[in-house]
C-alpha cells in the first residue's frame, strides 16, 4: 500500500482530491484504479473481466502520468478500459452514458490550485460514486493490509484508445439547441486555461456569435488566475474585459469545464439561484410541465418561477450524487444547484458546463429582454444573503439551537431536515449544513420583504451561530 494512502484526507464526500506528491502519487493513483474496479464489479454485478470502463483526464500536468498509472491498474483488475485522453468531465459521462460502459474515470481537481490532482468516479448511467456509495469502500480497499486489500492483481484487462469524441460530443449537444436561431450576441468567455476552449468553443462558434475568448488554451500552469470562478479574484478579469468590450454576456468556466458561471452587460456575477430559474425557463419552454429539481439553499425565484410557467417543483440534496439519483427518481427534466451544477435529463441526467451556456443564450435569442433586465427582476424580488461559513465546534448542537428558537416551538417556522436544518417562514427563510470536511456551519438566507430584512435576519442569525 502507498504510504500516501495510509492517512491522508483524500478520500471526499463526491470525489477523491490532494496535493500531487504531498497527498497522492502515481502509486496511489494504480491502487485507486485497482480498487475502483473491484468495487464497480460489485456495484454492477459483473465480473472485473467483463466490465467496460471509460477514462479521460484534464489538462493538470500530473494529469498524464495520473491516469496513465490509474489505468494500468483497472486493467491488472481485469477491465476492458476506453481511454479517452484529454477530455472535460462531463465528455466522460457522455462516454460512459452514450456507450453504455459499466462506469468511468476522470482524472482531475476540478477548480482545485495547480499542485491539486484527483479523480472522479462514476458506474454506469453516469450516477456517482460518492463517500456514501462507493467512495468508502475504495478507500477501506486501498488502505487494508494482506489478504483483506488488494492483494495480487489477476491481469487479463485491455485497452482501447479513441480520438474522436470530441466530434461526437459536439453533435450531441447541439442536437438539443437551435443553434441556427441564436442572435450575434458579443460574449467574452473565459476559459480558466481548462478544458472550456476545445470542449464548448467549437458549439460558440456554430452560432455565429461575436466571440472574445480569453485563457482559451488549456494549460495546467494557470498562468492568470485559479480555475475557480466562485473566488472573486478570479472574476476580476472578466468583468473588466465585459466592461472594456461592451459586451452582451460573459460566461466563464471551471478547470474541468462541468460547471459555468454567467456575468451580465454590467459585469454582475449571476447567482447560480437565479441562473438555474432561467434555464428552467427554458427547459419548460422546450418541455412544458416538466419537473424542475433545485437545491435547499436556493431562492424562491426557483419555486415561483417554475409554478409561473405550469411546471412543478421540488428541493434536492445538495451533492452531484443525490442530483442525479434526484432526477432519475423523479423523472425530472433539469436539476440546479447554488453552486453553478447544472443537471440535464437529456444528458444521463449529469452536469453539465456546455449546456447552461447554449441554453442561456438560446433563452436570450429568444425574446427581448437582456441578461442584465432578466436577473434584475429577480434582484428587486429576492434579497439572498449567498453562503457564509461559520466555524463552530458542534454544528449539530447549533443547528437544534436555531431549530428551538425559529422552529415551531420558537417563533413558529416550518422546519426541514432533508438537507442540513432548512426554517421556512412566509416572508423569509433559510437554510443551515454542516460541511463535509471542515468544523464550518454554512449558512444561506432569503427575504422577499426587503434586502434590509435579509441582512437584519442574517446578522441575527450569525449572531447565534457564532456565539
Amino acid at each position: 500500500m502507498p504510504d500516501f494512502l495510509a492517512d491522508s484526507g483524500i478520500f471526499k464526500a463526491y470525489d477523491i482530491r490532494g496535493k500531487w506528491e504531498k497527498e497522492i502519487d502515481a502509486d496511489a493513483f494504480e491502487a485507486i484504479g485497482r480498487a475502483f474496479v473491484r468495487v464497480l464489479s460489485e456495484l454492477e454485478e459483473k465480473p472485473a473481466g467483463e466490465l467496460r470502463v471509460g477514462l479521460g483526464r484534464d489538462m493538470r500536468l500530473q494529469a498524464p502520468e495520473a491516469a496513465g498509472r490509474m489505468r494500468d491498474g483497472m486493467v491488472a483488475e481485469g477491465a476492458e478500459v476506453i481511454d479517452a485522453g484529454q477530455i472535460g468531465t462531463e465528455m466522460l459521462y457522455f462516454l460512459v452514458g452514450s456507450r453504455g460502459l459499466d462506469g468511468g474515470a476522470m482524472v482531475t481537481a476540478s477548480h482545485n490550485p495547480k499542485a491539486y490532482i484527483g479523480a472522479k468516479l462514476i458506474r454506469s448511467g453516469a450516477l456517482a460514486l460518492s463517500g456514501d456509495a462507493g467512495i468508502g469502500e475504495i478507500r477501506d480497499l486501498v488502505r487494508a493490509e494482506g489478504d483483506s486489500g488488494l492483494g495480487e492483481a489477476p491481469g487479463g484487462g485491455s485497452v482501447t484508445e479513441i480520438d474522436d469524441l470530441f466530434s461526437e460530443f459536439h453533435d450531441y449537444a447541439a442536437g438539443l439547441v437551435d443553434l441556427e436561431g441564436m442572435k450575434p450576441f458579443k460574449v467574452v468567455v473565459d476559459g480558466g486555461n481548462g478544458m472550456a476552449g476545445p470542449m464548448v468553443g467549437p458549439l460558440l462558434e456554430r452560432m455565429g456569435l461575436d466571440l472574445v475568448t480569453t485563457y482559451w488554451e488549456p494549460d495546467g500552469n494557470f498562468p492568470d488566475h485559479e480555475p475557480n470562478p466562485l473566488l472573486p479574484e478570479n472574476r476580476e478579469f472578466i468583468v473588466r474585459r465585459i466592461k472594456e468590450e461592451g459586451a452582451d454576456l460573459g460566461i466563464a468556466w471551471d478547470g474541468d469545464a462541468d460547471r459555468c458561471f454567467f456575468f451580465d452587460s454590467e459585469g454582475e456575477f449571476v447567482d447560480g439561484d437565479f441562473l438555474t430559474a432561467l434555464l428552467a425557463r427554458q427547459v419548460l419552454e422546450k418541455e412544458p410541465g416538466a419537473r424542475i429539481l433545485y437545491d435547499v439553499r436556493a431562492s424562491r425565484a426557483v419555486r415561483d418561477t417554475v409554478a409561473e410557467l405550469g411546471g412543478t417543483s421540488d428541493t434536492n440534496r445538495v451533492g452531484h450524487a443525490f442530483f442525479k439519483v434526484g432526477l432519475r427518481e423523479q423523472d425530472a427534466a433539469f436539476g440546479g444547484e447554488v453552486s453553478g451544477h447544472y443537471y440535464f435529463r437529456d444528458f444521463w441526467c449529469a452536469d453539465s458546463g456546455t449546456l447552461p451556456a447554449l441554453y442561456v443564450l438560446e433563452l436570450l435569442s429568444n425574446q427581448d429582454k437582456n441578461l442584465a433586465e432578466l436577473v434584475a427582476e429577480y434582484r428587486s424580488e429576492y434579497f439572498i444573503s449567498s453562503e457564509i461559513n461559520s466555524e463552530v465546534e458542534d454544528a449539530e448542537g447549533k443547528m437544534e439551537e436555531l431549530v428551538a428558537t425559529y422552529g415551531p416551538d420558537g417563533e413558529g417556522g416550518e422546519v426541514d431536515r432533508l438537507d442540513g436544518v432548512s426554517v421556512d417562514f412566509d416572508d423569509w427563510h433559510f437554510n443551515v449544513r454542516p460541511s463535509n470536511t471542515e468544523p464550518l456551519l454554512r449558512l444561506n438566507l432569503e427575504s422577499v420583504a426587503s434586502r434590509e430584512d435579509m441582512e437584519r435576519r442574517r446578522d441575527e442569525l450569525l449572531e447565534q451561530i457564532r456565539s
